[in-house]
């Protein structure tokens, strides 16, 4: 079993910034991490991912050049910093393990295995 946490979700401006933390905990953290986010009447969609050595990242098209994934294993924690933040950015975020031990990042929900709770994140225009 893996719990996952969000954390650093909010209000900002159009233009600003918020890192996303997810601390995870029930298990040695050494599976690949990803992000979603699903706003209002919409489905859940990819937004970023990194593999559990770190050596590959992806991204969705709509958020690449603003936002970074990142881990820090010794904190069993995955950030995703978001940048030139817009209003098509509001959703609730989750972060997402997929313990199956693949190298690679998937983008498809189903291939996760925990969820978070999700935080909010409003962006402001």
């Amino acid at each position: 079993q893996v719990q996952l946490v969000e954390s650093g979700g909010g209000l900002v401006q159009a233009g600003g910034s918020l890192r996303l933390s997810c601390v995870a905990s029930g298990r040695t953290f050494g599976y690949t991490m990803g992000w979603f986010r699903q706003a209002p009447g919409k489905e859940r969609e990819f937004v970023a991912g990194i593999s559990r050595n770190n050596g590959n990242t992806g991204y969705a098209d709509s958020v690449k050049g603003r936002f970074t994934i990142s881990r820090d294993n010794a904190k069993n924690t995955a950030y995703l910093q978001m940048n030139s933040l817009k209003s098509e950015d509001t959703a609730v975020y989750y972060c997402a393990a997929d313990v199956t031990g693949r190298m690679v990042v998937r983008a498809q929900a189903q291939q996760y295995d925990y969820w978070g709770q999700g935080t909010q994140v409003t962006v402001s225009s």
